[in-house]
């Protein structure tokens, strides 16, 4: 179908109900993932020139190992809990119970992965050498917990969250002037992270009980549990995409050093931003999808134009986007983001046909095996990737695991 036919089919959705709510909240979840890396843009240059290639490796490493934790605690329920609100979003007692259920999950999650997280910093000589900066990146935790994006969300009504982030990015960016001065104040840029991640969870949680009229209700350990259960195969589907992703930057860490990492995160912190874009979509229709499946093919088109049009600039301004938000120290990163640039298109195609129909069709556990066999083949292959070609090998890690899983999405969703 050309991009005619695409225009006119998203003429004739502006004009629907539905099509009123979608176009609102992507206009919404646009602006909140430009104030999300609008503002990092703008430290990026003063941060490259402050902190430089060591420091930003630092920062890397200790994000990925945070990750780790903060999916553990996040358990799928961003996927779940959307998915079953915006199936009975009119109705405020379940609302207020599935709410509830997640929210003492989620901190149930938490106490267990901050004893492992402490264990772990304590004894492992590795992250005990670099353990203040892995608690003020820890802290974005809680933050995390308290900020119910996925409600607003699932609710179809994102423009509240999206002033309060603004608000909190806006802060951030300006303490990080007047804080981060010389190379070892690296560690001041995560904590400040953490802090307005708090600040901002705490405001929208209470707005949001006011918002949607919701309450706390009292949460059984059994019913607890049986909301966890519910979001296992979610849970192993977003987390084992670490076994290759964020392992890739803790091995290139322990084999190559700080500058390595540095190099490939400022590739990868374009890569990062696309993925966001195209977050936007994928999360815009999600709830839509959730109620009109037979809507997908239409998702499919205008989803993958834009895919196609991010991939581009990635691959073919990868040499202007590093001139202008690094050093002449980060050219190093131009091969990265050229790599990373086929990640994007094979993630996209993942999310297009694996969270936004395998999952909707309820098809959660074929979609958890798909990402246990690519990320399983992503962790072997940077084991010599890595070794033998360091940062290009990282990237190249990225490429190989997201190719494999976005043809098998693909594939099995089509047979569906």
């Amino acid at each position: 179908m050309g991009v005619e036919s695409i225009k006119e089919k998203v003429r004739q959705l502006k004009q629907s109900k539905d099509g009123k709510v979608l176009v609102k909240n992507f206009a919404y979840l646009s602006l909140l993932q430009i104030i999300e890396y609008v503002f990092p843009l703008i430290t990026i240059p003063y941060l490259a020139r402050v902190i430089g290639v060591d420091g930003y490796g630092k920062i890397a490493f200790a994000f990925s190992v945070i990750v780790y934790f903060q999916t553990f605690v996040d358990w799928g329920f961003s996927y779940t809990a959307v998915r079953d609100i915006a199936k009975n979003k009119e109705n405020r007692e379940i609302v207020s119970k599935i709410f509830s259920n997640v929210m003492f999950s989620k901190i149930l999650l938490f106490g267990f992965a901050t004893i492992v997280f402490a264990i772990l910093v304590t004894f492992v000589p590795l992250l005990n050498e670099n353990q203040e900066i892995l608690w003020f990146t820890f802290l974005i935790i809680p933050g995390y917990i308290l900020f119910p994006d996925w409600l607003f969300q699932a609710m179809e009504e994102m423009k509240y969250i999206t002033l309060m982030n603004f608000f909190s990015k806006l802060i951030f960016t300006i303490l990080i002037f007047v804080a981060v001065k010389e190379k070892s104040d690296y560690v001041i840029e995560p904590l400040l992270n953490s802090i307005g991640m708090i600040v901002c969870g705490v405001t929208a949680t209470i707005y949001a009980l006011k918002k949607f009229g919701l309450r706390f209700t009292n949460s059984t350990l059994s019913e607890i549990l049986h909301t966890i259960k519910n979001s296992t195969n979610i849970f192993i589907a977003n987390f084992l995409p670490n076994m290759y992703s964020n392992f890739s930057v803790i091995l290139l860490g322990i084999y190559c050093g700080p500058i390595a990492n540095g190099l490939y995160f400022a590739g990868k912190k374009f890569l990062d931003i696309m993925v966001q874009f195209n977050t936007v979509l994928s999360r815009t229709f999600f709830p839509f999808l959730a109620r009109r499946i037979d809507k997908h093919n239409m998702f499919v088109k205008i989803s993958g134009l834009i895919t196609i049009i991010l991939c581009s600039v990635l691959f073919f301004g990868a040499d202007l986007l590093v001139d202008i938000f690094y050093t002449e120290k980060f050219l190093d990163s131009v091969p990265v983001i050229r790599i990373l640039s086929f990640s994007f298109f094979f993630l996209s195609v993942s999310k297009i046909y694996g969270t936004n129909y395998l999952v909707l069709k309820n098809k959660d556990k074929l979609y958890r095996n798909i990402i246990a066999i690519s990320s399983l083949c992503g962790f072997i292959f940077s084991w010599f990737a890595i070794i033998n070609w360091g940062y290009i090998g990282a990237a190249t890690t990225s490429a190989f695991a997201l190719g494999i899983m976005g043809t098998l999405t693909f594939v099995y969703s089509k047979r569906i």
